[in-house]
Parts: C-alpha cells; structure tokens; sequence
C-alpha cells in the first residue's frame, strides 16, 4: 500500500474518532471489517499513524489538514526512535500527558513520560512452564526475567492465524497483567474467584497457574464479556472454573467462601497511556474519582466472601493517587480484620509494558 493512501485511511479512521468512537474501537472496526484491509502489514501502518497522531497531538498543528497532521505525527515518532534523549524533560512534561494528571499522582517521573512517547510491545504468555518450546515455534521472541512464561513477540505474524493460538498454547496478554495472576499466586485445589474477570484474560492465567484444579469463579456485568471468556477457555482446555454474571453491588453470585479473591477492578486506564494514546486525551478527572467509588465499593462488596487466612488481591491499570493508594489506605481504615500485605506500582518504563498497581491482604 502507498505512503499516501496509508495516510488518507488513517484520515478516514480519525474522522471517525472526531465523531465520537474511541481510536481503539474506530481502528478494529474499520480494519476488520473493511475488506480492503486484509494484509497485517497494511493494517499494522494505519494503527500506526493513527496512535502516533494522538501521541504527539500536543506537537501537531490544528490548522493543517489531518494528512500532514498524520504525517508530522510519524515523523515525530521516527525523530523519537532515533534519540529520544532530542525531546526535552521540560517539553515532554508539557505535552505528553494531560494538565490535570499532576493533581492526581504523587510524582510524574521524566522516564514515564518517555515511555509513553515509544510504541508499545506485545506480550504473550505460553501456558505454564512451556515458554521454551514455544519461544522456538515462533522463533521472533524475547523472554524476559519478570514473569518465567511471557515472551515479547517482534515478529511480524498476525498471531491469531498461528497453529501455536488455535491449540490454545498461548494468550496474547501484557506483561504487568500476568503479574497480576502472579502476585495472587492461586494453588490447585483452592477455591478463587475474578470478580471482574471482563474476557478472562487473567482468568486463564489463574486457572493454568491452579493447574485446572480446584474452583474458579469468574464475574463480570457483561454477558458479551462472559461468552468471550468462555470461547477463550475453550481454546485454552480451561474447565474448572464457573462463569456468573454480577453488576457488582451488594447481592454476591455465591455465598461462598474463597482462598482468593482477585479484584481487577474497572478504572481510568493511565498505566495504559502508551498503548491506547487517544484515552490521555478523553480521560478527566471526573472519571478518576467516579471510578474510586466505584473501586471502593467493590473491595466492601467482596471482603465478607474470604475464608479466614484468605487473600484479597485488588488490582488496576492506573496510576492515580485516588485508584490506587487512595483504595488501599481506605481500605485499611475500614477493614481491620484484613492484614496489609503489600501495595506495589508496576511501572511501565520499568517493565516495557503497562502501569499497573496491586495491593494484597490476607484476613485474620
């Protein structure tokens, strides 16, 4: 595909998100179901322009049209790839992230907002102790020491076509997302449940590291959501787990007791900022502290359905002060007959992945 009808396409696509649809959602309907667009490469550059459009909107001129808008964009991007140390601290802490965002956060470290302006990686996870032999079936691949089954992928196939995908040998999930299940550290034979499980993601994860042993329950208020994880799972050979939908207010789908609990709870998504660049630009504060409610309602939702000894691990894709250690401090004061345990960010230029924050307690 030329140059240029790359860039009218991605023009096309931003029309699209002017009028209101999210880049992400603009992106996978034009390009899954526009039969124009069957190649991964053509895909790939019209992604591409458009997520560099919005990660350096603050740099790009209103008045030009959005095809040299879309083109300063990439080169902007390529100035960035090449020496990322030729943009300023004082200019990336102006442009990067939105004005507001210092209210919300206790410190805005320069190496974040770096890593926001490089295109993100993609991370999957080979089921449980099998990354070795994946890593040589699909032979573009790094491991890394954070997590012993995830693996970059740099390759170029569009990994959902892969023999290795359809046997269910592989998800394609973030690096700080596997933390996640990691830092739960479900056993087999234990009674856990994800709360807010969404399309599984972490779901599968728990039920791989409990070996398909035990029970896992999994909730979320979306019927699309659940019949998603339940494809999933099927690829995957998951079957111990339970799926119920729950709006999560205070009627519970089960009145059992759980070694674990995961709460992955719904939030404003900055740790996400790298690889969804439109949400810096559509998120506010409003957002932030409505979901803190929400966040904090969910923790007093759950905590009575822990065994004694058990473990309540709650988790979000954010960095802000009132998602993060805003709940844990909340909950503390309102909860003693839990133990803090830890409280932790992951942060995206230290993982090469998304920001994430978990904090754990174990009830007395």
């Amino acid at each position: 595909m030329a140059e240029s009808k790359i860039i009218n396409n991605a023009a096309r696509i931003l029309r699209l998100v002017q009028s209101g649809t999210p880049a992400d959602q603009a992106l996978r309907d034009s390009l899954t179901q526009n039969r124009h667009f069957t190649a991964p490469l053509e895909r790939r550059e019209i992604s591409r322009a458009v997520f560099a459009y919005f990660r350096w909107w603050r740099w790009l001129s209103e008045k030009d049209s959005l095809q040299k808008q879309l083109e300063a964009g990439l080169v902007f991007q390529e100035r960035f790839n090449k020496n990322p140390a030729s943009f300023k601290p004082e200019g990336l802490a102006a442009r990067v992230v939105p004005d507001w965002l210092k209210d919300e956060m206790d410190s805005i470290p320069v190496e974040w907002l770096r890593q926001l302006q490089r295109e993100p990686v993609l991370w999957i996870r080979a089921k449980t102790g099998t990354s070795a032999a994946l890593a040589k079936k699909l032979v573009t691949t790094e491991a890394t020491p954070h997590s012993p089954d995830a693996l970059r992928y740099t390759g170029i196939k569009d990994l959902y076509r892969t023999p290795e995908f359809q046997a269910g040998e592989f998800e394609i999930q973030d690096l700080a997302s596997q933390l996640v299940s990691l830092a739960a550290a479900p056993q087999p034979g234990e009674m856990w449940w994800d709360a807010c499980a969404g399309e599984g993601g972490k779901s599968m994860h728990l039920s791989d590291l409990m070996q398909n042993k035990g029970t896992l329950w999994v909730s979320d208020r979306s019927a699309r959501r659940l019949d998603k994880l339940k494809d999933r799972a099927s690829r995957a050979s998951v079957f111990n787990y339970r799926a119920v939908p729950w709006e999560g207010g205070t009627t519970l789908p089960t009145k059992t007791k759980f070694d674990g609990v995961l709460v992955d709870a719904p939030c404003s998504g900055v740790g996400t900022w790298q690889r969804n660049p439109h949400a810096r630009w559509t998120t506010t504060p409003k957002d932030v502290h409505e979901l803190a409610v929400v966040q904090k309602q969910l923790l007093e939702n759950i905590a009575g359905s822990l065994k004694s000894g058990g473990r309540l691990v709650y988790a979000v894709c954010t960095l802000t002060r009132a998602e993060t250690t805003g709940i844990a401090e909340n909950f503390n004061a309102t909860h003693p007959e839990f133990e803090p345990l830890s409280a932790k960010f992951l942060w995206p230029q230290e993982l090469n992945a998304n920001g994430m924050f978990i904090a754990q307690w174990r009830k007395k």
